[in-house]
């Protein structure tokens, strides 16, 4: 093999060994020998570095290449593990060992400069689940003695998730939502039965109970799971990866998201002081709990906020609107909305707004003015006048040139197209098995700069005949790159 080998590079960069320790507990010391963890985890790895998706593509690939038998240790008419040994051992192997294996890459990728730890990118992306649409079942209603099921078969435990959950007013919107959108569709064939716009309120996967229908704008409907990154941006390693449910808003993600990676630059003395995000991670509370951390949050607020009402001026000294007719709108009360979201009401007066000549306009069918916004306010104002800042700018670019061209990484070069595996610990060593071998790239490619400065003494009697050369050729009418042309000659 030569010297700049994949393989042989990678096998001199990482040390292996401190998996025996971790794994040590999960082998018994009697019976026949089990899969090595050390080739375990060389195997899988290669499986995402090589694009390969499917456990018998992996093992058949591996038995036509002599660097990759090389990497794991094996001759070359020595058998390989088969699939299934490998599907087994990956069910058996808890998360915490392919989150140690991440964290020893992203140790290595520290101590050589890769990553400032100060600024960081956070997205997330839809991953293809191990299941099809076409075999979902719709959820039972619950009854007393437990869900009703179809079926001939003994009375035993639900599956997860088929049983309904969400409260009667939900689905009532959701079944009126739906007739709505077949009655007024034009496409052929909208009608049919296997047409129906699926929801994870109604119905489940049996084959991954874990996986949740979404849908993207553009797209079908699929079930997917969710995968959130961390990406530094100051040469693109990945810094946190974890799983998500598909079924709900990024912006619910982004405490657990946080806390992760808070741990990780901590255990490296590394401090976290800005998050760029798109508008998916917009919400009070994830701005409330940056500024509660002290750290500058990039992210913009959705396109329907508005930073301020017109006719209105917010007074912060005494927490009140003032109208255009100069009533005092004071703060009443707190109140929640049907998602758990917290608001301020601001209420004048009636006898203000009954003898007010601006009221034909301003509440033509009601008795007084009433203003609502939310509890985390002013988090959202101070997070609009970043936007709309020239760095905010800035930084918008700065975060779609960083983690988004990582995700197109990792969906087509590194195998995270579709999963593998099915339930949501499943996912999440994938996913972390994916971003190990990403950041195993970069530290493969990593080339420290090297800058050479020279400097030149010139004696004092030369440097006066240049300056003298320079204002008898200089004329101000003469564009500079013409002077720039007569001294070189000369």
């Amino acid at each position: 093999m030569p010297p700049h080998n994949l393989y042989r590079r990678l096998a001199e960069l990482v040390d292996w060994s401190f998996l025996y320790e971790k794994t040590r507990s999960l082998y018994s010391r009697t019976g026949q020998p089990s899969l090595d963890p050390v080739v375990f985890f060389k195997l899988v790895l290669v499986g995402r570095l090589e694009n390969l998706v499917s456990d018998r593509r992996l093992v058949e690939h591996c038995a036509l290449r002599l660097d990759i038998l090389w990497f794991l240790g094996y001759e070359v008419d020595e058998e390989l593990p088969w699939h299934s040994t490998v599907s087994r051992t990956r069910q058996l192997f808890p998360a915490a060992v392919f989150e140690r294996l991440f964290d020893h890459v992203f140790a290595q990728c520290v101590a050589r400069g890769l990553v400032a730890g100060e600024r960081q990118a956070v997205d997330s992306a839809p991953v293809k689940a191990n299941a099809s649409l076409e075999t979902v079942l719709e959820k039972q209603p619950p009854g007393p003695r437990g869900p009703v099921l179809a079926t001939d078969a003994p009375a035993g435990p639900a599956p997860a998730g088929s049983v309904v959950t969400a409260p009667a007013h939900q689905l009532r919107n959701l079944a009126a939502h739906q007739a709505r959108l077949v009655a007024h569709s034009s496409v052929p064939g909208a009608r049919h039965e296997k047409a129906r716009l699926l929801s994870n309120k109604t119905h489940y996967s049996p084959t991954d109970p874990d996986a949740r229908i979404s849908i993207k704008p553009g797209k079908a409907r699929a079930l997917n799971y969710l995968c959130s990154l961390a990406v530094d941006t100051a040469t693109g390693v990945i810094s946190h990866v974890q799983a998500d449910l598909a079924d709900s808003r990024d912006s619910l993600h982004l405490p657990r998201l946080l806390a992760g990676l808070q741990q990780r630059l901590q255990a490296h003395e590394l401090r976290l002081r800005e998050l760029l995000a798109d508008a998916g991670y917009a919400n009070g509370t994830n701005y409330a709990l940056l500024e509660g951390q002290k750290v500058t949050a990039w992210i913009p607020v959705f396109g329907q906020y508005k930073a301020e009402i017109e006719g209105f001026t917010y007074r912060a000294q005494t927490d009140d609107y003032l109208c255009a007719a100069g009533k005092v709108l004071p703060f009443r009360k707190y109140d929640t909305r049907a998602d758990g979201n917290w608001l301020k009401i601001y209420w004048a007066t009636c006898s203000d707004c009954q003898q007010c000549p601006l009221k034909p306009t301003c509440v033509p069918g009601a008795k007084r003015k009433q203003l609502t916004r939310n509890i985390y306010d002013a988090a959202y104002r101070r997070a609009w006048q970043r936007q709309q800042s020239r760095r905010g700018q800035r930084m918008r670019r700065v975060r779609q040139s960083t983690v988004e061209p990582v995700f197109g990484s990792l969906i087509h070069h590194y195998g995270l197209r579709r999963m593998n595996v099915r339930g949501h610990a499943g996912a999440h060593k994938t996913m972390l098995l994916t971003a190990v071998a990403y950041n195993l790239k970069k530290l493969l490619k990593y080339r420290p700069q090297q800058q050479l400065s020279l400097a030149v003494a010139l004696p004092s009697p030369l440097l006066a005949a240049n300056r003298r050369s320079w204002r008898r050729h200089r004329r101000p009418e003469a564009p500079t790159r013409t002077i720039q042309k007569r001294l070189f000659r000369k």
